[in-house]
């Protein structure tokens, strides 16, 4: 896989089907009034021609998926190298990517689409490429292994791999009960005093954008505005990702951070600095619970190399590839059938939640990445 873009056309070359289909024709011209001899004669032409037939739409079938795939991520390159080398794999195609991509540049190329397929991290972000008719339907096979609520109305996007919010803690430093238990806790700025202080992220992390708007869909914006501020104002580290901050934590610089879920699993299979906790946050009963989020792909409308494309749809979904597609993050499968594989995943099902369709994050997208820099958490570091 090389890990850069280009665009070229795809030539499928149909000579051998259309040579392989006279050869049949001639094999079924035989005369069928001639003697024995004669018969067996047609029928070896026959299967013959047969045999060149279905060589050719085995041949065809492999030109199909000829050629090249662009493939935009807005994910660490960590997370799906592995998945697009496999794919290239097992099917030829030679896969082009472009990894830790924002959103909105497949909104600044919509007059000269580069990319076949989006890969992303939030949800919310491919929802609001999709209501921009940025991303294409699609009827991939084995898509109603994922239930309805993780993926567009025709499937324009598919959610394969979840994880939830909560916080990352060093059990040298703190002790459980002193982490906090709900989001809106932050709005203490005791926390503030902690030996290490806490981490969260830059304004423009996917895993932040998701996490205010879905605040915005449960307190409405004055509330969410006042907890970027406060978080703002007392986090002791703002890193640029969620790997930074399980490693500051693991290591001792902080005694917590907000992170997703999977980052606390990578943490734990450290061969040092592991000793670490998490809490869920919003897990009381009368709590909203665990703001969630997922990640998946969807294909980009008007993609140079559409058939590769709806290939790859088909390919992903495939159970073997679900579980590829979680790989290296950790994240938990989406799909019920599937067994998280990995120890201390607490799978989907078991976690209190909060009642939020998550196509509903992609009404919140745009708007939520002007909320947090009038906020003052600035999307980039600075």
């Amino acid at each position: 896989m090389k890990v850069h873009y280009k665009v070229l056309t795809i030539s499928l070359l149909s000579a051998g089907l259309l040579a392989a289909c006279g050869a049949e024709n001639e094999g079924n011209n035989g005369n069928e009034g001639n003697n024995e001899a004669a018969n067996n004669h047609a029928a070896e032409n026959n299967e013959t021609a047969d045999d060149e037939a279905n060589e050719a739409g085995d041949e065809e079938a492999a030109e199909e998926l000829d050629g090249e795939l662009v493939v935009y991520s807005s994910r660490n390159e960590i997370f799906v190298d592995a998945l697009l080398d496999k794919f290239e794999e097992e099917t030829g195609v030679e896969v082009l990517a472009l990894h830790e991509v924002e959103p909105l540049q497949l909104q600044e190329e919509a007059g000269n689409v580069q990319a076949d397929i989006f890969i992303s991290n939030d949800v919310g972000a491919m929802e609001y490429l999709n209501q921009q008719d940025l991303l294409a339907p699609s009827e991939p096979e084995n898509v109603d292994t994922i239930d309805e609520q993780f993926r567009a109305e025709n499937n324009e996007w598919v959610a394969l791999s979840t994880r939830a919010r909560g916080f990352i803690y060093n059990k040298d430093m703190i002790e459980e009960e002193d982490v906090p238990q709900r989001m809106e806790d932050l709005l203490d700025d005791s926390y503030a005093d902690v030996e290490g202080g806490y981490a969260i992220t830059r304004g423009g992390n996917g895993g932040m954008i998701g996490n205010v708007s879905a605040l915005r869909y449960e307190w409405g914006d004055e509330d969410t505005q006042e907890w970027i501020e406060s978080i703002q104002e007392n986090a002791a580290g703002i890193f640029e990702g969620h790997g930074d901050i399980r490693r500051a934590v693991g290591e001792g610089t902080h005694a917590f951070g907000l992170v997703n879920n999977y980052y606390y699993h990578q943490q734990l299979e450290e061969p040092q600095d592991n000793n670490v906790g998490f809490v869920y946050a919003d897990q009381g009963d009368d709590e909203m619970g665990a703001i969630v989020n997922a990640a998946g792909a969807g294909m980009v409308a008007g993609g140079p190399n559409q058939e590769n494309a709806e290939a790859f749809m088909d390919w992903v979904l495939e159970e073997e590839n679900q579980l590829a597609f979680v790989g290296e993050s950790l994240e938990v499968p989406i799909n019920p059938e599937l067994e998280p594989p990995f120890e201390e995943a607490v799978p989907f099902s078991e976690l209190h939640v909060q009642d939020m369709p998550l196509r509903e994050l992609g009404d919140y997208f745009e708007d939520t990445r002007q909320l947090i820099e009038d906020a003052g958490l600035d999307l980039e570091l600075r």
